[in-house]
């Protein structure tokens, strides 16, 4: 029998209350096609509803391509269990007017969550997670009322072995639809032209093995037995059904039509560099950063302001010091932004998503830079949640829970806000309208109490000041010169943070136009010849010299 159908019969299979993955990275694999083709079936029919929706991270690009097509369908989604959704604003519309419950885990925990379906297993097992709002004290996940509401726990706390564990048990999976490149006659699946190698397998291992039906779009379909025996990713013995897919809906990724080999490790380019940064507060920010490289450290980088941290180290001929990783799986190479994160131009190696995750859990990663949108007085982080708006925190807990280094950066203040240079420092003519220091943050991507239980070394870095984590709380360890301490960054923290006596100037070597003059053996803050020195409020300082 034929496994070859079209769109519209693989959408059949998807019937009401089953439970549905689909698989994509931002930008990149999904099978756009299928899900469009799920889309219609149901405005022809009313068919299916109630559906649970299961997938790792965004599948769109933030304009309404991917897996929003079926947000669009009221009644359709009743359930949404993923990682992230930041490129799948009808999905974030879908949880924030309450039409769906809405669960979030951990990337990794969800990885594990798919092989453990995929192996029989009662559930996955981790410990990533603890103190987030992964953890059930903390709401288990659950991103909207309707998730607490439903009565649905998709984490509990265990002990294991004397320590604390979150446990997510194991769920079938009707169907999947999953995206390759090339997929023969027999079922057989190539990922090829691929920018990454991402969930694919094991969501097929896990429907597969739930005795659900599992569907590939590709974007050819090859005679039997023609694609090489070490390019196959997925037998056919998995793959119940292929789908050729239009080329419309079958781009490499969204953000271009035009095929890049130099991203699927298929050619090397030559080396086109980096546009140095134009000088302002995400410079500052990322050469601060910067600075807390060493030479043969594996780091990630995250989207956003951190990835101006390879300009940086371009700049400053440092760019072979380290070796970059991305969670959905690439090492090496020029990483890329927007809804094509997650690629990187010559990569030197790619990944299992699910294995560099997993190397992430074990500490693997010697220095993580991340950005941030809230912290408190404890060093909490979140990143996945403001103003009621949940995104997700895809690999964020998996990468910061587990680096021994941290750097978080990010402008003091949010909105617009002035900030000019003046000689060795910065003048700030305007502060933002917002406040990102605050008593407590809205939700917790990044837990200070697990780090300072774990020792990792935690450093938040602006462009006026930075602060380290420390057991007495969020602490003050260095100002740029020319800003004042009091109304430039104390009356813009809505807590007071641990203010030494004495506190060192950032470097000056920051705030000047043209390389800082770093080098491989000579990264570490240059020591002013001055320290700031501050009068403590009569009766705020402890025995040490401490606000409290």
């Amino acid at each position: 029998m034929s496994k070859i159908i079209s769109a519209a019969e693989a959408a059949a299979f998807v019937k009401d209350g089953c439970t549905l993955t689909t698989t994509g990275f931002n930008g990149f694999g999904c099978p756009e096609d299928l899900i469009m083709a799920l889309a219609d079936q149901y405005d022809q029919t009313g068919h299916p509803r109630d559906v649970s929706l299961v997938k790792c991270t965004s599948q769109g690009d933030g304009k309404g391509r991917g897996v929003s097509h079926l947000a669009e369908k009221p009644g359709l989604i009743r359930e949404i269990i993923l990682s992230h959704m930041g490129y799948d604003p009808g999905l974030r519309k879908l949880v924030q007017e309450e039409k769906a419950a809405c669960f979030m885990l951990p990337l990794g925990n969800l990885m594990q969550l798919f092989r453990a379906i995929a192996g029989g297993l009662p559930g996955a097992i981790a410990t990533t997670g603890i103190g987030t709002f992964a953890d059930p004290r903390n709401g288990g996940g659950k991103a909207n009322d309707k998730a607490r509401e439903s009565g649905r726990e998709v984490v509990s706390l265990v002990e294991l072995g004397g320590r604390e564990c979150l446990f997510y048990p194991s769920f079938p999976i009707d169907v999947c639809f999953i995206r390759a490149t090339y997929g023969d006659e027999a079922g057989n699946l190539s990922i090829r032209n691929e920018a990454m190698n991402i969930e694919q397998f094991e969501v097929a291992a896990a429907v597969h093995n739930s005795g659900g039906v599992v569907i590939a779009q590709v974007d050819k379909i090859v005679k039997a037995g023609s694609i090489p025996a070490k390019e196959v990713l997925i037998h056919g013995f998995m793959v119940d059904y292929l789908v050729e897919g239009r080329p419309a809906y079958s781009c490499q990724s969204f953000e271009t039509e035009e095929f890049r080999p130099e991203i699927a490790g298929l050619a090397t380019v030559p080396a086109r560099g980096f546009d140095p940064l134009p000088m302002g507060p995400r410079k500052i920010c990322c050469r601060r950063a910067a600075m807390e490289l060493k030479p043969g450290a594996l780091i990630n980088l995250g989207i956003g302001m951190p990835g101006g941290i390879g300009a940086v180290a371009e700049e400053e001929g440092l760019s072979d010091l380290f070796t970059l990783s991305l969670e959905c799986g690439p090492l090496g190479g020029v990483p890329l932004g927007g809804i094509d994160f997650g690629a990187t131009v010559n990569p030197e190696a790619m990944y299992r998503m699910a294995d560099i995750l997993q190397l992430y859990d074990g500490g693997a990663l010697d220095l993580a830079v991340l950005g941030f949108a809230e912290v408190d007085r404890f060093g909490n982080v979140n990143a996945h949640s403001f103003n009621q708006r949940v995104v997700g925190a895809g690999g964020f807990i998996d990468i910061t829970q587990n680096a021994a280094k941290l750097c978080f950066i990010g402008t003091f203040t949010a909105g617009k806000q002035d900030v000019g240079l003046k000689g060795e420092g910065l003048v700030i003519h305007t502060q933002g309208p917002q406040k990102k220091f605050l008593e407590a943050v809205e939700s917790i991507t990044f837990s200070g109490r697990e780090a300072l239980r774990k020792g990792q070394e935690v450093l938040y870095i602006t462009e006026r000041a930075v602060f380290r984590l420390e057991e007495e709380g969020l602490t003050l360890i260095e100002i740029a010169h020319g800003v004042d301490l009091q109304k430039d960054v104390l009356d813009q923290m809505a807590f007071h943070p641990v203010v030494p006596e004495y506190i060192r100037y950032m470097d000056p070597r920051l705030f000047r136009e043209g390389p800082m003059g770093l080098t491989a053996d000579q990264m570490e803050i240059i020591e002013p010849e001055y320290e700031f020195w501050r009068d403590l409020p009569s009766g705020s300082e402890d025995g040490e010299g401490r606000n409290t």
